[in-house]
């Protein structure tokens, strides 16, 4: 079951307003711990929950933004098949593969900002 481990979750989790989750989530228990640490939850209910839980679903919807970044992770092998067993050199293979995966974004966006800029003095 999912929630067996992510008991430990919440003490580790960094300062957060909401955090999305899939209906594997859904334990009051979980919620609770979540809340404590001033997270709210977007978990929906389980099917077979009897009241139903109030939820964002323009947040939860956009939960798919994570996955699509940890299946672009997943294709570099290293990170994948964890080649690295020691766990500062694991991470900091994915701190590269996320930096080569986000870079030629961020550089894009500086491109056309310095294009619509205009030099101090000129024109």
């Amino acid at each position: 079951m999912i929630i067996a481990g992510a008991a430990a979750l919440p003490d580790s989790l960094p300062p957060a307003q909401w955090m999305p989750g899939e209906r594997g989530y859904d334990a009051d228990r979980f919620r609770d711990a979540l809340e404590e640490k001033g997270i709210r939850p977007c978990i929906p209910g389980r099917r077979s929950r009897g009241k139903p839980v109030r939820y964002d679903r323009r947040k939860y919807k956009r939960r798919n933004r994570i996955e699509i970044m940890f299946g672009k992770l997943r294709d570099w092998r290293r990170v994948a098949t964890r080649y690295d067993r020691c766990p500062a050199v694991f991470f900091s293979a994915i701190c590269l593969a996320e930096t080569v995966m986000v870079w030629p974004g961020v550089l894009s966006l500086a491109r056309s900002r310095l294009r619509g800029m205009t030099l101090a003095g000129s024109g």
